[in-house]
Formats: structure tokens, sequence, C-alpha cells
């Protein structure tokens, strides 16, 4: 029986996921309530459900969680249910589940691999500010991040401007969209060498992916074999970067087939270990370089880096953000607003016959398991986060594995492997291949409708005048002008619309 979802991150606004939150802390019957909340918000609330006591203590609870949480003192009290969303937890674990509450989850399905190296599990940092020293490597290391893409290393000198982030904000004060205009890490080689070398001698099993960047084939190959012997497991070749695209660097390579083959076939050639290249998503299609990338020796490929954007103008100043001095300049958008960009990428590297057989590491807007296994189903065998950690931290790891190896038990895989791609086969990068000869209907349910018309206001102005809002305020479909375009599902507020799965 398919799991119901009975909890929606709608139902968190308010919660603030607070670093010791003091929910857990005043808690009488020593329910760690800050992980519970954050399970929610990660869309892991089923594997939350099932570390639940049998028995709700919450029933003949005074709830102090509610009264130490720091934005019910701080707005007022009951702004955050915690009582009524770890009730609701337990109506979730009252599901059939497909996995037997006791968590007897076998986590060894998150095995994988890159480039034939053993990794404990797919998830690694990507190459940006989240992994640029070794006490951050080292902390992520110990929270069950299975590897690092270090920050880019060069050879020329870094530094940064202030500001250097902007964002767009989506729900509970929390942005969706991430510009930066960060460069590459501003270390000396040598200091970031020392960090690869104390890196792998005291967290020998965790992966170690050099990102570097050259100014000519014999700094590419350079800085790959110095990485090498530095303790580094594999090679990521920064062909992308959007902030470092002047002469010839960062996204400049990655639009250029030819400096791709040249510049991969220079660091491979340099060094015995595997070799990924990093490519831009600044291009109609991905396909040029990444066969460019093969025919130079590459063993993988890495996708996406961020998308150069423009966040916002400041409509009293004139300036964009972020404005450093009055100024500002395009930047690198990143965040759970590009995922979609990001899998059309995958997907099209992913049914590439040409490129067969490398390694694809995927990123752009993982927050939550469902992401990552989205990524792995359209053919990554392995993924990479940044702009979530810079939101929520290194702990979000704990919910991308519990959730991810949940599904996979459910689903019966055993490896990383096994799911790799099942999604591709039933995706065409074109919609002329799509089947157009039937229409499915919109099914309503009138116990969760509460007559706003949303529904019927879009079906009007945006789709086809089908839905008629009725003076008792019930909606009424008109199966003649319907097209099954399921536009109200979409806009419904309530989810009381879903697809009937009739075909006419």
């Amino acid at each position: 029986m398919a799991f119901q979802k009975l909890i929606n991150r709608s139902d968190m606004i308010g919660c603030v996921l607070c670093h010791n939150p003091p929910c857990t802390d005043v808690c009488t019957a020593n329910i760690d309530c800050g992980v519970l909340l954050r399970s929610i918000w990660f869309e892991n609330e089923e594997y939350a459900s099932m570390t639940l006591p049998e028995k709700n203590p919450c029933v003949q609870c005074a709830a102090p969680c509610e009264k130490a949480c720091v934005i019910n003192k701080a707005c007022g009290p009951s702004q955050v249910k915690i009582k009524e969303l770890i009730t609701r937890l337990y109506k979730v674990k009252e599901q059939p589940h497909d996995i037997a509450s006791d968590l007897k989850i076998d986590f060894n399905c998150l095995k994988s691999d890159i480039c034939g190296i053993p990794i404990e599990n797919p998830f690694l940092l990507s190459s940006s500010v989240v992994a640029s020293t070794y006490d951050m490597c080292a902390r992520a290391f110990e929270a069950g991040w299975a590897g690092i893409c270090f920050k880019t290393i060069c050879n020329f000198p870094i530094h940064e401007c202030s500001p250097r982030f902007s964002a767009l904000e989506g729900d509970n004060n929390s942005f969706i969209g991430f510009k930066n205009i960060e460069q590459l890490s501003d270390h000396s080689v040598e200091e970031n060498m020392q960090i690869f070398r104390e890196l792998k001698k005291n967290y020998p099993g965790k992966f170690i992916l050099a990102s570097i960047m050259g100014q000519n084939e014999d700094e590419w190959g350079i800085l790959a074999k110095k990485c090498q012997d530095a303790g580094a497991d594999a090679i990521e070749l920064n062909f992308s970067c959007p902030n470092m695209a002047d002469d010839g660097l960062g996204s400049d390579i990655g639009q250029i087939p030819e400096l791709v083959t040249k510049f991969t076939r220079a660091a491979k050639s340099a060094c015995s270990i595997p070799v990924i290249a990093k490519l831009t998503p600044n291009v109609a299609n991905m396909s040029p370089a990444a066969e460019a990338a093969k025919a130079g020796g590459a063993d993988g490929i890495a996708a996406i880096n961020t998308i150069k954007s423009i966040t916002g103008v400041n409509r009293h100043t004139f300036v964009s953000e972020p404005s450093v001095h009055g100024k500002s300049a395009l930047g690198g958008y990143s965040g759970a607003a590009v995922k979609p960009i990001a899998l059309r990428f995958i997907a099209e590297l992913g049914l590439n016959k040409k490129i067969e057989g490398l390694h694809i590491t995927g990123m752009g807007g993982i927050e939550n398991w469902t992401d990552a296994a989205e990524f792995i189903l359209l053919g990554s065998g392995s993924l990479q986060v940044t702009t979530s950690v810079m939101k929520y931290g290194y702990r979000i790891i704990d919910d991308l594995k519990s959730g991810l190896a949940l599904y996979m038990n459910q689903k019966g895989f055993t490896s990383v492997s096994e799911m790799k791609g099942l999604g591709l086969d039933s995706f065409f990068m074109s919609t002329d291949s799509l089947e157009r000869d039937t229409i499915i209907f919109p099914k309503f349910n009138s116990k969760k409708c509460i007559g706003c018309g949303r529904c019927m206001v879009s079906c009007a102005d945006g789709g086809h005048q089908a839905l008629e809002l009725t003076a008792d305020r019930k909606i009424r479909l008109n199966p003649k002008k319907c097209v099954g375009c399921h536009l109200c599902i979409l806009v419904c507020p309530q989810k009381a619309i879903t697809s009937s799965g009739i075909r006419i």
C-alpha cells in the first residue's frame, strides 16, 4: 500500500529549525522534537514516524516544548504547534508501511562508487565555501557525508568582495534561489595540499574530490598531479564557474568543446586517478562539451554548476544585488529553484549514448532525499550539495541518508547502481513523441474543497473555461470544455483536486 502523505512543509511555517533546539531540551518524554520537526521539513516524515515511542506521550502533555520554542516566545504562544505536529506523526506511524516500524533498515543500499572507487553513500559536499577548510571538511565527515569536492584550487591570487550573496525568498523566510559572486579558494596551493594530506590521514575512508582550475595546459596538469600526490581520490576540472569567466577561465571553457578536450587531456595525462569534467549549464546543450571531455579522457561528468543570473534590482538605488560599493555583476544562481534545469541536463547526459560509461555526479537544487532520488533515477551515480548546506548546515545528511535508504528498501533496491537511470526509459527530450489522443479529467474531493474558487479563476483566465463556481460555492466541471491540462490540480491551495486516472 502506498504511503499517504499526511503532513506537508506548509504545516511547519513558523519553525526556524533551531540549532540545539530548546523544544528538545525540555521534552519530558525525551523525544528529540527538533529532529522530528527537521525531518518533516525535509520530506522525511515517514522515517521520523518510525522512530517514535509506541505510545504518544503528547496526549496528556502540557507541551513545555511549545513554551520553550524561540518563535513562540517571540511571536506569541502556539505559533509552532509542536504537540500537534508530533501527534500527526503518530497518524503517519499508524499507516501500513512496507517496512516494519522496528527500524530494521538496511543502510548498505546507499553504497555507491565514483569511477569505481567505493563510497559509503552517494552524498558529497560540492566545491564551494562549505568544503574549503580542514575543520569544515572534518565536521562534514563526522556528520556522515561520504566525501567532499574541495573548493576550487588555482595558482592565481583570489581576493573576494563583500557582500557576495543575494537570494530570492520562499516559504519560512528561507531562500529558494541563491546567487553568489564568490570565486575560488583563497588559500595557497600548498596550504590546500596540506589539508588534503591531513584529511586523508584522519579520514582514510572518505572520498576527496579535488576541484582545480588552470590557466593553461601546464597548470591543469601540475595541479592535477599535486592533488593526487596529496591524497585526492579524483580530480574535478572546473570548466564552469560563472564568476571566473575572464581570460578563458571558468564557464568560458565549458562553452568551447575544443578547450574541454585539450585541458581534460592535460590533466588526465598528468595523473593516474579519475578525472571528472564539471560542465556549465550556460549552454543550449551540454552534450558537445561532455563528448569533448570524453575525447580528452575524462572518467566522468559533473553537472550542473551555477547559472549566470541577476536576482533583482534595488528599486531605490537602481543597483542589482548584491551591491558592492554601488556596483554589481552577473553571478551564479543555485538552490531549489534550479533543480528542474539541473535535472534537464542530467537527463540529457544520461540519454547520450556517446558518453555511456562515464560517471555522472549530479547537483543543482538538491535539498532533501526526494530530490536525491530524482537525480539518481535520471542517471547520477553520486550527488553533490552546497546551497542546502549553507541554509541548514551539515546536519541535513541525516535526513538525506535515512529518507533515501527507507525509499530504496521499500522499492527493493540494494544499491544506488540498481536504481540509477531507471527514469530515463520513459523520458523524451522533445514533447513530439508524447501520446496526444486521450484526456484525463481532474477529480474533486468535496470534503477537502472550501469553495475558494481559485481553480475556477485559473481555468477561466489561464485554461479552458471548464469550471464553474455555483451559488453554494461548489465546483462544477464541464467535461465538454475540459482538456485535462490539470492546471486546477496545481493551483488548489487545499490539495482537493487530483487526477481521476480516467482516460477518454
